[in-house]
């Protein structure tokens, strides 16, 4: 299969779906790593331009431990905006691109207006990529991809309604956030937060309400044509 994960900022699909996606790679499917911000505002004193380089080069590192390939849309934190244009033709050439069998995103309902700006946005583009008239000099992907929303910071506002467990891949998953320094060292240095048992923490919370000892939680998108009696979680 092709697996399309778009995340926001680069470490957002770490804690989200970080252990699937390397189940999923481990299984042989190949995934592809979106992130849509550039993460250039995640940090007080790094500056915005050396920022977002590094935040760039910390998500390619993240990508190769299980084998991904990392996509950068490149648009500078507090400015996406589902109903910009050409952010919206860039998600549907990558997902004409990609052909996904199924896409894993944010959550429409979130902490912050980016994480919910790229969930509307891919749901757009997903139905967007399936009409041949929209960039027609890209072939369009007939698929209209099934859509899983994946858990939001700390669970807040969100009921799984599917479960994937990560017991053997949670390592792999606090290994992929890890190389994220910019943000990791940040955290603890500065506000006393161990974000790695953070995550941990809330990868157990899911296990335990799945019957597993690690598990990553996900919703499916209940709309017409995205939804299917296959089981593409892994």
């Amino acid at each position: 299969m092709n697996v399309l994960a778009i995340g926001c900022h680069p470490d957002d699909l770490e804690i989200g779906c970080g252990g699937t996606l390397a189940k999923l790679s481990q299984l042989g499917h190949n995934v592809t790593m979106c992130n849509v911000a550039n993460g250039n505002k995640g940090h007080v004193i790094i500056q915005p331009e050396e920022l977002k380089q590094i935040r760039a080069e910390e998500a390619q590192a993240s990508g190769r431990l299980i084998g991904a390939k990392v996509v950068n849309l490149d648009v500078p934190d507090l400015y996406v905006r589902a109903d910009n244009e050409d952010l919206l033709k860039a998600m549907i050439t990558l997902i004409r691109e990609t052909k996904p069998d199924f896409i894993i995103t944010h959550n429409p309902d979130d902490y912050m207006s980016d994480h919910e700006e790229v969930s509307k946005l891919v749901f757009d583009a997903s139905f967007s990529s399936s009409v041949p008239h929209m960039i027609p000099d890209v072939p369009a992907y007939a698929k209209i991809a099934p859509i899983y929303y994946m858990d939001t910071l700390a669970g807040v506002n969100f009921l799984p309604t599917e479960y994937v467990d990560i017991t053997d891949t949670l390592d792999i998953k606090l290994e992929m956030l890890n190389a994220h320094q910019s943000q990791i060292a940040w955290l603890k240095e500065h506000d006393d937060i161990d974000f790695l048992e953070f995550v941990k923490s809330c990868s157990r919370f899911r296990g335990l309400q799945s019957g597993v000892k690690y598990a990553e939680g996900f919703r499916m998108c209940q709309s017409l044509h995205r939804m299917t009696t296959k089981r593409y979680l892994p």
